[in-house]
This record gives structure tokens, sequence and C-alpha cells, in this order.
């Protein structure tokens, strides 16, 4: 019964018949996104510097800590 709900629902959308969501798992991040996420598309010219999420935060982190320095800011103020 799943296969033939799959083969409806591509059908039906507007999604591409290469599209394979059969080993997909539902709702995998569900609970992630509901405590809050702030997606950022980068240009390309940017991007090739950040391969992952891991290094656009260590960048941005490490940015934050000259900002403070330069405002005085303490990690409390923030």
């Amino acid at each position: 019964m799943k296969e033939n709900n799959m083969k409806r629902m591509r059908k039906d959308s507007d999604m591409l018949e290469e599209y394979d969501f059969s080993k997909g798992i539902q709702e995998k991040y569900a609970k992630k996104y509901s405590k809050g996420t702030n997606v950022v598309v980068t240009d390309p010219d940017i991007a090739k510097f950040f391969p992952d999420h891991d290094s656009v935060n260590q960048a941005l982190r490490s940015l934050a800590e000259i900002i403070k320095r330069q405002k005085g800011m303490s990690n409390k103020s923030l």
C-alpha cells in the first residue's frame, strides 16, 4: 500500500519522477525546527568557503567575539 501512495503522490504533485523519498524518514528534523531555526542562503562565492553548517557557525562565533571585544560587551549582555 505504501508503494501505491508514493506513485499517486508523484502523479498528483509538482514533484519530478526522479525524486525518490522511499527511504526518507518522516519528521526527522521536526523537533529541531520546532525549537527555532534561522535558514540563511549564502551567495555562491561565499558558500565555497563554508562546506557545512558547522563551518558557518564557527566563523560567525569568531566574528561575534570580535564584535563583543570592540564594543566591550560581555557574554551576559548578549
